[in-house]
C-alpha cells in the first residue's frame, strides 16, 4: 500500500483511538451520580480506583468496564482496516492511551492509563493482556493497594510481551515491545505521585476509610 495512502487510512484511526480514549467514564460518572467533580476529590485522577473512594463500588465498575473498551475498540477498529500486527494498530492503541491521560474534553487531566491500558493489550495480544490482569489481581488481593498493582503489572508488561514473542522472530514484533515498553513508562510515570507514598508508607489500602 503506497505510504500516502497508508497516512490517510491510519490518522483517522489514530483521531478515533484518541476520542475513544479521552472519553471521560470517571468524571462522568462523579457529575451524574454524585453532582461533584472527581478531579477535586480524593487523588484528583479520573480513573476507577478515585472513583470508588468517592462515588461507590457500582460506578467505579462500571468506569472500569467502559475504560477497558475504550483500549480494546481502538486496537480492534485499527485491526479491522490495518495490518493486524503492524505499527498502525500500535499507534492507534497509544492514542487511546494518550486520549485517557489528556482528554481534550477536561483540560489535559485524566487518568492513569491502568484499564485502558489493559483495553489496549486485550485487543492486540490478550494472552498477554490477561496476564498482566492476572498479576495486578494477585499483587492486589496480597496488599490492597491498587497502586502497587498498577506498577507491578506495568513493570512485568515488557517481560510478557517478550515471552509471547519468544519463540517467533522478533523484528516484526518490535512496535508490539515498543508498545510495552513505552506503556510502562507511562504507568509508572502517571504513579510517580503514588510511588512517593508507597516509599513513605502512606498509600491507601483499598476498602480504608476516607481520611
Amino acid at each position: 500500500m503506497p505510504l500516502i495512502t497508508m497516512t490517510l487510512i491510519t490518522l483517522p484511526l489514530l483521531f478515533a483511538g484518541y476520542l475513544l480514549g479521552s472519553i471521560p467514564s470517571g468524571y462522568l460518572a462523579g457529575r451524574w451520580l454524585a453532582g461533584l467533580d472527581i478531579r477535586r476529590e480524593g487523588s484528583g485522577s479520573t480513573g476507577a480506583t478515585n472513583v470508588l473512594r468517592v462515588v461507590g463500588k457500582g460506578p467505579a465498575l462500571a468506569v472500569f468496564l467502559v475504560d477497558v473498551l475504550k483500549g480494546a475498540a481502538a486496537v480492534l477498529l485499527a485491526k479491522a482496516v490495518l495490518d493486524p500486527l503492524g505499527v498502525g494498530v500500535v499507534l492507534a492503541g497509544l492514542a487511546a492511551l494518550a486520549g485517557h491521560i489528556w482528554p481534550v474534553w477536561l483540560g489535559w487531566k485524566g487518568g492513569k492509563a491502568v484499564a485502558t491500558g489493559l483495553g489496549m493489550l486485550l485487543g492486540l495480544t490478550w494472552p498477554v493482556g490477561l496476564a498482566c490482569f492476572g498479576i495486578f489481581l494477585a499483587v492486589l488481593s496480597l496488599g490492597r493497594i491498587v497502586s502497587l498493582a498498577s506498577v507491578v503489572a506495568a513493570l512485568a508488561l515488557p517481560l510478557l510481551m517478550l515471552g509471547w514473542f519468544a519463540d517467533q522472530n522478533l523484528a516484526p514484533r518490535w512496535p508490539y515491545l515498543s508498545l510495552a515498553l513505552l506503556t510502562t513508562v507511562l504507568v509508572v510515570w502517571r504513579h510517580r505521585s503514588n510511588i512517593e507514598r508507597l516509599l513513605a508508607g502512606t498509600e491507601p489500602k483499598l476498602g480504608a476509610p476516607k481520611p
